[in-house]
């Protein structure tokens, strides 16, 4: 059986609307500007990379997909998965918390995007 990956990208939607809006009702007049951006900035990667995730778990509803695209697929969900978690995560705890040390872990969150679109292109070659 696949692993469901709609619904992962379903409810990490659900979590990007619903921690955008907590930004930007909640922590605007606590926050200062920087972490506004800061904040910001991990709110539109965590959305972005939704969409990403929703377009694999597309493109992995193909039943006749081929087993090494599957694979490469497979994989590429999984970086998308944890590049969210720690990109988009540890920034929005960095601008809650404004702790710095946190921004030192956000570009293993972007390296996982990075490698997450490279498996997606090479799932076209033939």
């Amino acid at each position: 059986m696949r692993f469901r990956w709609t619904l992962v990208a379903a409810i990490f939607g659900a979590l990007a609307v619903g921690i955008g809006a907590f930004g930007a009702h909640a922590l605007r007049g606590i926050l200062s500007p920087d972490m506004v951006k800061v904040f910001e900035t991990a709110s539109k990667y965590h959305f972005y990379h939704t969409f990403l995730l929703l377009y694999i778990a597309h493109l992995l509803s193909n039943e006749s997909i081929e087993e090494n695209k599957l694979k490469l697929l497979q994989i590429s969900a999984w970086y998308v998965s944890f590049g969210i978690l720690i990109f988009s995560g540890s920034l929005y705890l960095l601008a809650i918390t404004e702790i710095r040390i946190l921004g030192a872990i956000t570009p293993i969150g972007g390296l996982s995007f990075i490698v997450a679109w490279i498996l997606v292109a090479f799932s076209y070659r033939k």
